[in-house]
């Protein structure tokens, strides 16, 4: 099943794109209607999201409480915390400043020479405020925390949890064998929501293509273009900063990555890549008291994509409007956007939001960002897949780090014993291959 859901994914995307190019010439004429069957597309999309949003709170929790709790070593948990922030605050000035360099190198906003008109963006910019967000971090109810799925919420929650429990020690073992119960649990409840991605896929793409057609991709092709060209070069630089910890390795990630990428492609959104970037990486062979504590945390700080597309996005609309920006005052919009960023996490339509605050706190044309709202779910799918392989980056190297990368799965074979939910979602139960057993011996 493994092997065959990249298949389904990418056939579900082929598909969608077709129906959805068909649909579009044949109900395209009235708005109205099409905007219905887009509707009826997006429903596979939207129920595999609700089942994503259902699972995601109690599996951030157990895996989290968890792995701290066999971490046993409160200096080990603030380690790890410290280099993970550490590494995304680098990550996140890089993206930033590539970004404002190719923004600036491919100049897609001069030339259309838009007039300021003082309208509204129809973004709502309220939400994002750094001392609210500041606030926000820290639940005043668990159970709201997770009705809301706020990610951070659940995260402060759960470290409470998992340090309280390796202080009490023995006293806390059944309460660390339910939880642990817990993770099997919902690991196998993510295998069966998993099985709906493909037709997520299918129904996201061709519910947009309806819409919009394809001919939106040739109008705006050049800001889509240069965006995808940026966001390459912004892989390639996270595939060598990778490369320097995981040497080889870093090729074998980027196969297992693979599918949680394509989920958060063509879904444009990361929680719903966020299960089965979990099994991955716990395939790939990074133990679950790191992923379990990294990933939450990166899924807030670590958003390489969006950074990327918050100075481009930025700059473009400055272009457009035939303003120029002196390199001082770009670089101050790059630091304000390091700060602002942090808080996109809990926002809905986060880096547009990010993008029209910052252009009114420095008397841009905040009207702008609806000239881009036509393409923004094309460029949200790329800057989405962006943020999911540099999390797993992060991670992994964050592992390696540590001196505790394991040997990837594939170089295991089930036990015949071991019970099929064991075998598919952790890697407990597995033996090793047989001509894999001298080499292990070595290592």
């Amino acid at each position: 099943m493994r092997n065959r859901l990249t298949a389904f994914i990418l056939t579900g995307m082929v598909l969608g794109v077709i129906v959805g190019f068909a649909t579009n010439i044949w109900v395209g004429g009235d708005k109205a209607l099409a905007k219905d069957v887009a509707g009826y597309y997006h429903l596979l999309a939207d129920i595999f999201l609700h089942l994503i949003k259902m699972i995601i709170a109690p599996l951030v929790f157990s895996t989290l409480v968890a792995g701290i709790a066999h971490m046993g070593d409160s200096a080990a948990l603030g380690r790890i915390g410290g280099r993970a922030l550490a590494w995304f605050i680098i990550a996140s000035l890089i993206s930033l400043t590539l970004g404002l360099i190719f923004v600036n190198f491919f100049a897609p906003g001069e030339g259309l020479n838009l007039v300021r008109s003082g309208a509204d963006s129809g973004v709502n910019t309220e939400a994002l405020n750094f001392r609210d967000f500041i606030l926000h971090v820290f639940p005043t109810s668990m159970v709201g925390a997770m009705a809301e799925n706020s990610i951070l919420q659940i995260v402060v929650f759960s470290l409470f949890v998992g340090i309280a429990l390796t202080a009490i020690g023995e006293k806390g073992k059944p309460v660390v064998t339910v939880i642990e119960a817990m993770v099997e649990l919902m690991l196998q409840v993510t295998g069966y929501v998993m099985r709906v991605a493909p037709f997520a896929v299918f129904g996201a793409l061709a519910s947009v293509v309806t819409t919009e057609g394809l001919g939106v991709l040739k109008t705006f092709g050049e800001l889509v273009g240069e965006f995808y060209l940026s966001l390459i070069a912004l892989w390639l630089l996270l595939f060598a900063a990778g490369s320097i910890f995981l040497g080889k390795r870093m090729v074998k990630l980027i196969r297992y990555v693979r599918e949680p990428i394509l989920i958060a492609f063509s879904t444009a959104s990361s929680e719903a890549a966020y299960p089965k970037m979990l099994e991955q990486l716990d395939r790939f062979g990074v133990p679950r008291r790191i992923y379990s504590f990294v990933l939450p945390l990166g899924y807030s700080f670590n958003l390489d994509g969006s950074m990327m597309y918050s100075t481009f996005a930025t700059i473009f609309i400055a272009q457009a409007y035939g303003i120029d920006l002196p390199i001082a005052t770009q670089i101050t919009i790059l630091l304000v956007l390091m700060v602002t960023s942090k808080g996109i996490a809990a926002v809905p339509r986060a880096s547009l939001v990010v993008v029209a605050a910052t252009l009114g706190q420095f008397d841009l044309p905040v009207e702008g960002v609806a000239f881009i709202l036509a393409v923004d779910h094309f460029m949200d799918m790329g800057r989405t897949a962006t943020n999911v392989l540099g999390n797993a980056i992060a991670t992994s190297v964050i592992t390696k780090w540590e001196g505790m990368l394991e040997v990837e799965e594939p170089e295991y074979v089930p036990h015949p014993k071991a019970p099929a939910h064991t075998a598919a979602h952790g890697r407990a139960g597995l033996e090793l291959a047989p001509d894999m057993v001298e080499e292990e011996e070595k290592g």
